[in-house]
Formats: structure tokens, C-alpha cells, sequence
């Protein structure tokens, strides 16, 4: 294991060395402290333990384990909660799934909410750690729920396209309540975007869907309070030439293509609030690195005003790959909210609410 500071004015790597090397199947976390959470599976039990460089070597805390009932139940490490010092975990069974806090509890790993189905995924909607989405399947069909640590677990629909659509949430953004989201509602599986309190319906841009390829959200600009269709989103594209970059931005209805650095690690990146998209890699020349992407400047700017067009397919070609740049759409006047892009806002409380009707509107933030 090794523990990456990316945020210094030069990136660099602790590493924390142990008796014996780890499985491939183990999993680690970074805590605000400095310290790593590392999952180990061992016999019948997942074991999780604290790390931390002490001079030469590495220092080791145990924290508890959790049993495995059965070879049907699966345990994976939840992103990291927004506060840092807690550290959450998934164990999916055939029937129901719990919520473990690993770390940041009284007593270690304790179960503090159940959730009826087989749940997977894991995107953090606020920025307490208290409230969780996860991709609930019941019945064959898969659905976007949230679920509120602070109320015992209590579960409310969170993606309701339409009753037969498998609707997944992939990324989320608090600031701005913007919304990255998988879904077969349009026929076939398509990325969307919508908005949490919004009661416009989830958007598929046409320029999401790039054919022979794979296009996976996974940064999302931060600080664009009120303004979602302003923020700049990194994707990974996976294709027969292998992984490479797109940035969009929905007002911007452009999806950028650009060659990811050498030895970057694929689908990994962050946006600063100037959009600023910082993405980690390591070579044998450098073994702990970030590249500095800046935006486009279409997913910088507000969008200038003029007519609005139609969506249309950007490409009948196959996935154009890394070197090319993949432009299907001008800048448009009204943003997706059908509102003048630099026009006035209410102030709307950003809250799981479904997207099909999005009904729970105008509540007004609290100062």
C-alpha cells in the first residue's frame, strides 16, 4: 500500500510497507488524518486495520472484522465520506444489504442501516456524510434509492424514470445538485443528466453516446452553486484504442476528446473550482505524478445567448478515439433549466427527490 498527497505544490507517495505483500482483492481508503483504512479478507471474515508511516516502517491498527454469512454476500469499501474521519462499507446479499460504519464509530465495524434488495454503487449526495444513494435491485429491475444514516436507514426513492427502467445514479455533486446517471429508459442503456429538485425530466445528450464505446463519468466541477449545467464533467472513454479523456458540460453540449497522460490511472481525477481538472499517474520516470488539464473554453464560459437547436447523433462512425476532438452542438442560449443562463435563481434546497415528476420544488436554502 502506498498513501498519495496530491493537493501540495508537489504530489508525493508514503509508502507503507508490511511483512508480507496484499491480495489483489484488497481494498484501501484514505482518511483526512493521514491514516489508511485496508480491508483484507481472510478465512471467513473481512478484516480491516488502520495504517500509518511510523519512521521506516509502517504502523498497524486493528479495527475489527465482519463476518462472511454466506458465499453470497459481497463487502466493498464505500467512497470516502465527505467528512473524512468515517469510513463506510457495503455487504450485499441476495435479499437485503447493510450498511457498516468501519471507522469513526465507539465499538469498530457496526451495522447502521439495512436496506431491503441487493444493493451496489455508493455516491454521497451531501457533504455531512448522511446521505447515501444506492442502486437498489428488486424484483430484476434496478432503481436509484437514498438513504438516510442520520434516520436509522430510512430509504425513499431517489430515480424513477419509468416503472420498467434500470436507473442508476453514477456521480453526484453537492454544490450544484447535479446528477451523472445510467439509464435503459431511452431503449438502451444511455447517459443522462438531471437535477435534484428539479422539475424538468433526466437528459440523454446525444453527445454522450459515442458508438463501440464505453463512457464512464467520474469528476464532477465543484462550487457551481445553483448553476449544474455549468459545471464541467470529466468522463473516461474506453475503446478499441484503449482509455482516454472527455470533458462536457451540459449548457455546453460539447464533448471535448483528449489523450490521457502516460501511466495515468484510469478514471481517476479531480476538478479544482477553477476548473482546473488534476489527474494522477505514475511512469518509471515518475512514479507519483499529476497532469493539469485545463477546461475547454466553451465549459469554462456561460453560454452566449442565441436559438436553441435540437439534440442530434454526433457520429454514425465508429469512436473516433483519443487524438480527435468530437464537437456536435453550438453553445446554446437557455440553460437546461429553461432559464436565461445569467438570469435570477431561486434558491431551491437540493434533497432525493424522484426524477420522473420532481415535484419537490422551491424550498428555499437555509442562509
Amino acid at each position: 500500500p502506498e498513501r498519495w498527497t496530491l493537493d501540495g505544490p508537489e504530489p508525493y507517495a508514503v509508502s507503507l510497507p508490511l511483512d508480507q505483500p496484499e491480495e489483489p482483492d484488497t481494498e484501501v481508503l484514505p482518511l483526512a488524518d493521514g491514516r489508511v483504512l485496508i480491508r483484507r479478507l481472510v478465512a471467513d471474515r473481512h478484516d480491516f486495520s488502520l495504517l500509518y508511516p511510523t519512521g521506516p516502517g509502517t504502523g498497524q491498527l486493528p479495527v475489527g472484522a465482519v463476518g462472511r454469512t454466506d458465499e453470497f454476500t459481497e463487502l466493498t469499501l464505500l467512497p470516502p465520506s465527505p467528512d473524512g474521519s468515517r469510513a463506510y462499507a457495503l455487504s450485499a446479499g441476495p435479499r437485503a444489504t447493510t450498511v457498516w460504519l468501519v471507522t469513526g464509530g465507539a465499538f469498530g465495524p457496526e451495522p447502521v442501516a439495512e436496506v431491503p434488495g441487493r444493493c451496489s454503487g455508493g455516491v454521497w449526495l451531501d457533504r455531512t456524510g448522511r446521505i447515501l444513494a444506492l442502486d437498489r435491485e428488486t424484483d430484476g429491475v434496478v432503481k436509484a434509492v437514498a438513504v438516510d444514516l442520520g434516520r436509522g436507514g430510512e430509504v425513499t426513492p431517489l430515480l424513477q424514470i419509468t416503472e420498467e427502467s434500470n436507473d442508476r445514479l453514477l456521480l453526484a455533486d453537492a454544490d450544484s445538485g447535479l446528477l451523472l446517471i445510467r439509464s435503459d429508459a431511452p431503449g438502451h442503456d444511455r447517459l443522462g443528466w438531471g437535477v435534484l429538485g428539479s422539475p424538468r425530466p433526466v437528459r440523454f445528450p446525444e453527445c454522450l453516446r459515442l458508438p463501440d464505446c464505453a463512457v464512464t463519468p467520474f469528476a464532477v466541477q465543484p462550487g457551481q452553486v445553483l448553476m449544474p449545467e455549468s459545471c464541467a464533467v470529466a468522463l473516461r472513454i474506453d475503446g478499441a484504442a484503449g482509455s482516454w479523456l472527455g470533458v462536457w458540460r451540459p449548457a455546453g453540449r460539447r464533448l471535448h476528446q483528449r489523450r490521457a497522460p502516460e501511466g495515468w490511472l484510469a478514471g481517476s481525477g479531480v476538478w479544482t473550482r477553477d476548473a482546473v481538472l488534476q489527474l494522477p499517474y505514475a511512469t518509471r520516470a515518475v512514479p507519483c505524478g499529476v497532469a493539469r488539464l485545463d477546461a475547454p473554453a466553451d465549459v469554462l464560459l456561460h453560454v452566449p445567448d442565441g436559438p436553441r437547436a435540437p439534440d442530434r447523433d454526433p457520429a454514425a462512425s465508429p469512436c473516433p478515439g483519443p487524438d480527435a476532438e468530437l464537437i456536435t452542438e453550438p453553445a446554446q442560449a437557455e440553460s437546461p433549466d429553461g432559464e436565461p443562463p445569467n438570469g435570477p435563481r431561486t434558491p431551491v434546497m437540493c434533497r432525493p427527490v424522484p426524477l420522473q415528476q420532481a415535484p419537490l420544488t422551491g424550498r428555499v436554502a437555509p442562509g
